[in-house]
């Protein structure tokens, strides 16, 4: 179809997991199972229902009549009574007791949760993914000098694998935030209209003892150890904002990566995949423009403001639930997940291939480090007996000079020799050029690297070694 609007997210970016965790057929089909979840646990705490009734239930849980359901919301304008009547137009011996004593909340969104926390662990799953490829970098670049920048300015040098450390650390904090929120996982359960399971009580016949044990055993047949202690209709709308908080966080990671990445490639020093037919631009042939390191940056921006939405739903619930979230959530959460999943699909393929270029990094390192060895050349000096104030004045002379004939006359940085051709400083050219040395102005970068990756990132691997290896081939 050529003749509708279609989501990028389907046809450019999204994986195909991602994109079928928000799919109608995902969706229906964990109702009907928190449907015979429902069924069964009732049966079992003494409600007259039978096993043929169960067994009826079991039989079209993946068989989905649609077109019956979407035919009977046009004439009822619910979703979950016409599902519940096209779930009994098959499973018609079973019919009477679907979805008995429960609220549309209970499938929609108990449904919701699960999706969200599915969702989440596959975010988790190609975060560790990115991690991981990041961590082997530092590795591989953890002794390369390279120029540092504050204010993109040359300042102290740093080291490649250093400085994927940074990138890396944000990853990690955002996975920090990302596992708690999977380890303290629950559904709303069974808690009736206005959370107060009265519609329970009522068929329970005022056992309590059974309504509670209710609300847990359907959350352990849908494989969840807990529930939301109280809610009113629906799960605490809290929790979309939470889970887009840490979405957010992602995408400021990925965008931070993918910016710096995109200045380091103007500088020629790294650079993203670029692959052999590749068209960097339709009118500048010679162009690689970091197209992936793009996109990752769009779509972070869409993710971050996407983040303030279940703020604002949130904080604006009524009471016990109001319905100006029902359209808002369908686009906002689905849509978040599935940017976040382009994102780190283009993270996953440009982390896994980042190219460096040594020769450009190092010329890049020797035009700016005399200026940075002044200090240590100051200081050798003046151990060999110099004048601390003369030789001060000297290096600022010549500082001036050289930075002059850098920027005013495009010439090679040549403090180096007109310190050397300077009696006022004792040092041979032997001993001044081992002394100004890369390596030499690097300080603890490589052990930081290591403890870093040691001591942080490598137990968070071998944790979720089983989940590596991922790749990403990306569609356009």
């Amino acid at each position: 179809m050529h003749n509708t609007y279609e989501t990028p997210f389907g046809s450019r970016y999204a994986s195909p997991e991602m994109q079928y965790l928000f799919s109608e057929e995902k969706k229906f089909k964990t109702w009907r199972k928190l449907w015979i979840a429902l069924a069964e646990s009732e049966k079992e705490l003494g409600l007259s229902i039978t096993q043929e009734q169960i067994d009826d239930l079991k039989r079209y849980a993946e068989d989905i009549n649609y077109d019956v359901a979407k035919e009977r919301e046009k004439i009822v304008r619910h979703d979950v009574m016409s599902h519940v009547y096209a779930y009994g137009e098959q499973a018609k011996i079973a019919k009477p007791i679907i979805h008995l004593g429960a609220t549309s909340c209970y499938v929609g969104d108990n449904t919701d949760l699960i999706i969200l926390y599915e969702a989440l662990e596959l975010v988790r799953k190609k975060l560790v993914n990115v991690m991981n490829n990041l961590a082997r970098f530092a590795r591989e670049y953890k002794d390369m000098p390279t120029l540092g920048f504050t204010h993109y300015q040359p300042a102290q040098l740093t080291t490649v694998g250093k400085r994927a450390c940074l990138w890396l650390q944000e990853l990690w904090m955002d996975f920090d935030q990302l596992d708690g929120i999977l380890k303290t996982r629950r559904l709303r359960g069974a808690k009736g209209t206005t959370g107060t399971q009265a519609s329970f009580m009522e068929l329970f016949e005022g056992d309590e003892e059974k309504v509670r044990t209710l609300d847990h055993m359907v959350a352990e047949k849908m494989g969840y150890s807990d529930v939301y202690p109280v809610t009113g209709q629906t799960y605490p709308r809290k929790f979309d904002t939470i889970c887009l908080n840490a979405l957010s966080l992602i995408a400021q990671s990925c965008y931070k990566f993918a910016n710096d990445l995109r200045l380091l490639q103007n500088l020629k020093e790294m650079e993203e995949p670029f692959e052999k037919n590749q068209i960097g631009s339709s009118a500048m042939a010679y162009k690689r423009n970091p197209m992936r390191s793009e996109r990752i940056c769009s779509l972070a921006r869409y993710v971050m403001v996407n983040a303030l939405d279940p703020a604002m739903t949130a904080s604006t619930q009524w009471f016990e639930r109001t319905l100006d979230d029902s359209a808002n959530k369908r686009i906002v959460i689905s849509e978040s997940f599935l940017a976040i999943d382009g994102i780190l699909q283009v993270m996953l393929n440009v982390t896994s291939s980042l190219v460096v270029y040594p020769k450009v990094i190092r010329s890049h390192v020797m035009a700016e480090l005399p200026f940075m060895a002044t200090e240590m050349i100051l200081m050798e000096e003046v151990k060999r007996g110099g004048d601390r104030q003369e030789l001060h004045e000297a290096v600022r002379v010549h500082s001036m000079a050289a930075a002059a004939q850098v920027k005013q006359e495009g010439k090679p940085n040549d403090l180096l020799e007109r310190i050397l051709a300077d009696d006022t400083f004792k040092m041979s050219r032997e001993e001044l050029m081992s002394a100004v040395k890369p390596e030499n102005f690097i300080g603890r970068a490589p052990s930081q690297v290591e403890e870093f990756l040691s001591e942080i990132i490598d137990p968070i691997l071998a944790a979720y070694q089983d989940e590596l290896g991922l790749t990403a081939q990306l569609s356009v």
